[in-house]
């Protein structure tokens, strides 16, 4: 039992923790640059370092390790996952629309982060070379670029092999950084005053708007706490919040405040305080250590983000993608191939366009603060409807935390023209997309049902009409399954023939990691050879239609795969004469409808079995 603890342990110190791991390489120079420029006063150092420490200790410690992972949907954290626990709980059809819009803009601005953190961890990293030699300076971008292409180009093989390795790695990459800031920490103590939040306090009181703006940098010393809690299916909560607490949190503290001591005690330092906190000698294998710790950062957030987007497709809030399972044994380790090309290319395109991790900077906390700001109101509402919390309380613990958060997010919103822009432009992009694509799906489906014959109708007709059975066994996928199948009618227009066996099969996609029970599947013969299938998949299931009418046999339907024939309609959109999506809303959706993988790939079945009949649909 120990030993799987300890497994669980240095697992989550390899995938958790890579990101807010590798913070230390820029997160205290980007606060330096802002009091640099008159020359650096102890105190200045001293009051940005309490503020590092204070926003690790409520936005990571409190908020996420104490209370937000809490908020557990059956096992399973993420935005997504919050966002469908706090649906469950919301009384209104309108609180409930909402929080899927409070869902989705955190989830654009968690795949905007997904852009950012690969670019500015990356580069940061080989920065280090320039410090070992301006010489090197010139290598900076191509090696970073390579770094980047390779690390893309190997997600298609997997995370399984590797992630053995990403463990040890950060087990070393801590134990480091942690050894060479306590070496300087005890050069000078006195930086250990910092802990005092009156430091940071009185360092707001000295600068006024500068400090406010500080803020937008002391942020990125925090990038990474949503990763505690998306990560906390593969881990368990207790392993994420002992190794927090008890080794990568003291850890980081060492590294900041021996970064503080030192450029305390040489102002020149603030240059590059990570990498300065080294001797010379062994500069190269540092850079090489860290470069190898980002690339395990950036691989956490890719993998996080391959995870979201899966659960996206299932919620209904993109269209079907293909995904890869790259794990016989890991059912949470996927590979989404046009999510992977995009965010190459968006990663690349950051790359090339800022040139270095301070230009970077920038960009980057507003993505991070914004997600913040969306987990914090998902969480008060759980925490007051499903945790029975009391009114004030909520207020009081959730008030606390958005004031934070919301002076973070302002912080970095003055920065927008620096950089601010760009995951607020990727934030909206996907915004854009997944609203669009499900109004689209809606006004389909309304149409659909308009045009449709109920189907109490259709069996009422059945006895009494000529149609004549054919053997064999015929699945119609429906999406109310009160309704006739358009796919049925259209086959009975052209070939004037039903099957003697008929599945009416309804997949509904539920706000579950994994589908339960009754919930998962049910039949019921509704005519003699007719009968009505629901099949629930949550979102973090593998879509399987044949598997699943497999297993059902046992609830009595009589399924044959050999002689079965599935039924699937193929929707061509056409502009209503009132169209119900403006003309930009419109041609996207037909371009994320025509690129979406077909229901036969999506669902698994064999495509010598599927029969398509083409349906023309006006929104």
């Amino acid at each position: 039992m120990e030993t799987l603890k300890l497994a669980a342990i240095i697992g989550a110190l390899g995938v958790v923790y890579g990101d807010i791991g590798t913070s230390p390489l820029y997160a205290l120079q980007a606060c330096l640059g802002y009091v640099s420029k008159g020359g650096l006063k102890p105190d200045d150092v001293l009051g940005l370092l309490s503020l590092i420490f204070w926003a690790l200790i409520i936005t990571v410690t409190l908020k996420y390790v104490t209370f937000v992972m809490r908020a557990d949907n059956d096992g399973e954290g993420g935005i997504l996952a919050l966002m469908a626990l706090a649906q469950r709980v919301a009384r209104t059809d309108k609180i409930r629309y909402t929080l899927m819009i409070v869902g989705i803009v955190g989830t654009g601005l968690f795949l905007g982060d997904g852009v950012i953190t690969p670019a500015i961890s990356v580069l940061s990293a080989v920065e280090g070379l320039s410090v070992a030699s301006p010489d090197f300076s010139r290598f900076v971008l191509p090696i970073s670029v390579a770094i980047i292409i390779g690390l893309f180009l190997a997600q298609r093989s997997g995370s399984g092999a590797v992630g053995k390795l990403f463990g040890p790695i950060m087990v070393l990459w801590f134990l480091v950084i942690a050894g060479f800031g306590l070496y300087h920490i005890v050069l000078n103590p006195r930086v250990l005053i910092a802990l005092i939040p009156g430091q940071g306090i009185r360092f707001i009181y000295r600068h006024d708007l500068l400090a406010f703006l500080a803020l937008g940098a002391v942020v990125l010393a925090v990038t990474g706490a949503e990763a505690l809690y998306a990560d906390m299916s593969h881990f368990g909560r207790r392993p994420i919040r002992a190794t927090w607490r008890f080794f990568v949190l003291p850890a980081l503290v060492l590294n900041y405040f021996g970064q503080g001591a030192l450029v305390i005690a040489n102002p020149q330092a603030a240059d590059n305080p990570f990498y300065l906190l080294m001797p010379h000698e062994i500069l190269i294998p540092m850079v090489v250590l860290a470069t190898i710790a980002t690339v395990i950062a950036s691989q956490a957030v890719i993998s996080g983000a391959f995870t979201l987007g899966s659960q996206c497709v299932q919620l209904g809030l993109l269209p079907r993608m293909e995904i890869r399972h790259t794990s016989k044994t890991e059912e949470g380790q996927v590979y989404v191939p046009q999510m992977n090309a995009a965010l190459m290319i968006g990663v690349l395109i950051l790359v090339l366009g800022f040139r270095s991790s301070n230009a970077l900077a920038s960009a980057y906390g507003i993505a991070v603060t914004g997600t913040f700001l969306c987990t914090n109101v998902l969480s008060a509402l759980v925490f007051h409807r499903h945790f029975n919390w009391p009114l004030w309380k909520t207020s009081l613990v959730w008030g606390a935390f958005f004031l934070v958060d919301l002076a973070f997010f302002g912080a970095n919103i003055l920065k927008i023209f620096e950089g601010g822009w760009v995951p607020l432009a990727i934030g909206f992009s996907i915004v854009l997309l997944m609203t669009t694509w499900r109004r689209g799906r809606s006004l389909l489906f309304a149409r659909w049902q308009q045009d449709s014959l109920p189907l109490a109708s259709f069996l009422g007709r059945l006895p009494q009409s000529r149609i004549v059975r054919v053997p064999g066994i015929a699945v119609f996928l429906t999406g109310n399954p009160e309704y006739t199948p358009a796919s049925l009618l259209h086959n009975l227009k052209h070939n004037k023939v039903l099957h003697e066996t008929v599945f009416f099969v309804t997949v509904r996609n539920l706000d579950v990691p994994t589908a339960m029970g009754d919930d998962r599947m049910k039949c019921e013969e509704l005519a003699p050879g007719i009968y009505r299938v629901r099949i629930g998949y949550g979102f973090m299931d593998t879509p399987n239609l044949p598997r699943s009418l497999e297993m059902m046999r046992d609830q009595g339907l009589p399924f044959n795969p050999m002689q079965t024939s599935y039924f699937l309609g193929r929707e061509t959109i056409v502009a209503a004469t009132v169209p119900k999506l403006g003309f930009i809303r419109r041609a996207v959706f037909l371009f994320m409808l025509r690129n979406a993988i077909s229901a036969t790939e999506f669902f698994q079945i064999p495509s010598d079995r599927v029969v398509e009949l083409g349906v023309r649909v006006a929104i």
